[in-house]
């Protein structure tokens, strides 16, 4: 019997149960790829009852960066407690079943970015911690040009927390519907700095929880945008003049004895324990190394740039809303928590969180002492003035963040040899047809002077 440690008799039974009462005919059994691309294998209800008992059998070499041609038999395992039915229109009603990779043997697959995930969960579990992560996720509502371009909706002029009746906000109450519907808890959404741009901030919930929904999150308000004949992108930095889309990630740990906040501490000036200070100290030592997984593609190095927003000096501060790591104040001890605000919404939501909680909780264990905090902007001092303050900055183009990844073994190790052979692999070949591009800029300044 080829099952996910969330089977249970009485769960399987259950979902067999809801599946009828809903009319479903149809089951998409979903995973992704390294890069975070959806897949699905779509099956009759029917058939649902044997997938449970001993998984579908799938091609895994015909997913790109998945597996290896002598990996291709493999079978998807659901995790019963993703089922949702999915609540936009369709032919014939349709739920969905967010799955592991196994092997034929029924080991978890090697290159399984949920695995993955799960790996880390379990690595602070081994500490006696659970991580929970509440997602910022910022992103753009665009329309049809006459010539075939994509440019924000023609009326929004609209900026951050702006209230405005036009067309977009309809949208962006639809996908908050949409959202709950599937079981995602929103905290807040609003309009953000840049035209056409919004963002919807999730509740705080267990780490895989979090990345599950992420991943259906992003296909979702795809559908719901599409729906209104709009794109929903989550390019980091689609247009050069506006602000780009970032996903802070406020995370905590909670200690399994008891369920405490184990960052909390009202005794501290910025109320963080020893646990926090270790845990951030890990991830801003960790900051270069990781930086290729949560901001994964050449695009997403146009929005790490200085003068912006976005954060690309290694520090922490609480007001200093440049610093790579923030601490939100908080009214509640319960709610203490820290945010990081590198990743960018194209990552793969799997590695990002496993990473980031391997790197914090490498900070934990070998208590990394963490720096003073930076609460002046810096975006205007030089190296001189950064190095004497002891601060770093983030890889400023994706070939230097993945040079970074090669040579840090904790992500290394949090990404497993198999995954991080093949992510290092896909975005080498992607910075390489990138320095292959000849871009309008380069003709408009080159072609007639040169």
């Amino acid at each position: 019997m080829m099952t996910s440690r969330a089977t249970t008799p009485d769960l399987a039974g259950e979902v067999m149960a809801r599946a009828q009462d809903a009319g479903v005919r149809f089951i998409d059994l979903q995973f992704t790829d390294v890069m975070g691309a959806v897949k699905t294998v779509t099956t009759p209800v029917a058939q649902l009852a044997d997938t449970i008992e001993h998984g579908t059998w799938f091609d895994g070499s015909s997913v790109e960066s998945l597996a290896r041609t002598a990996e291709s038999d493999m079978y998807l395992v659901p995790d019963l407690e993703t089922f949702r039915v999915l609540p936009w229109p369709a032919t014939e009603p349709t739920a969905r079943l967010i799955c592991w990779a196994h092997t034929p043997e029924g080991e978890p697959y090697p290159g399984d970015p949920r695995g993955a995930l799960r790996r880390a969960i379990d690595s602070a579990r081994g500490l006696g911690f659970d991580y929970h992560c509440g997602p910022e996720v910022e992103f753009f509502l665009l329309e049809r040009t006459v010539d075939g371009g994509l440019e924000p909706l023609a009326r929004d002029r609209s900026g951050y927390f702006d209230f405005s009746t036009d067309r977009s906000t309809a949208v962006r109450q639809a996908m908050v519907a949409t959202l709950g519907a599937l079981g995602i808890a929103v905290n807040t959404a609003h309009h953000e700095v840049a035209a056409g741009q919004h963002e919807i901030d999730f509740d705080h919930s267990a780490a895989l929880k979090c990345a599950d929904d992420l991943v259906t999150f992003r296909y979702s308000l795809r559908a719901v945008a599409q729906q209104h004949g709009l794109l929903a992108s989550f390019m980091p930095k689609p247009f050069r003049d506006q602000s780009g889309s970032g996903m802070h990630m406020h995370q905590s740990l909670l200690r399994l004895s008891d369920g405490i906040n184990a960052f909390a501490d009202s005794r501290d000036e910025y109320g963080l324990s020893d646990v926090a200070k270790h845990f951030i100290a890990g991830q801003l030592h960790h900051a270069s190394g990781m930086c290729a997984v949560l901001a994964p593609l050449v695009n997403s190095y146009k929005r790490l740039v200085r003068g912006f927003e976005a954060p690309v000096f290694i520090s922490w501060a609480r007001t200093n809303r440049g610093a790579l790591v923030r601490i939100p104040h908080v009214t509640r001890e319960q709610a203490a928590r820290i945010e990081l605000r590198s990743p960018d919404p194209s990552c793969n939501p799997y590695l990002a969180l496993a990473v980031m909680l391997r790197c914090g909780l490498d900070g934990v264990e070998r208590r990394l002492p963490l720096p003073p905090p930076v609460e002046e902007a810096l975006y205007g001092f030089d190296d001189v003035e950064l190095e004497r303050r002891n601060v770093g900055v983030l890889p400023d183009s994706l070939r230097d963040a993945v040079e970074a990844l090669r040579h840090d073994e904790v992500v290394l190790d949090a990404l497993g040899d198999h995954l991080a052979e093949r992510f290092l692999e896909a975005k080498a070949l992607e910075w390489r047809d990138y320095k292959l591009q000849v871009t309008p800029w380069e003709l408009q300044t080159y072609l007639e002077m040169a």
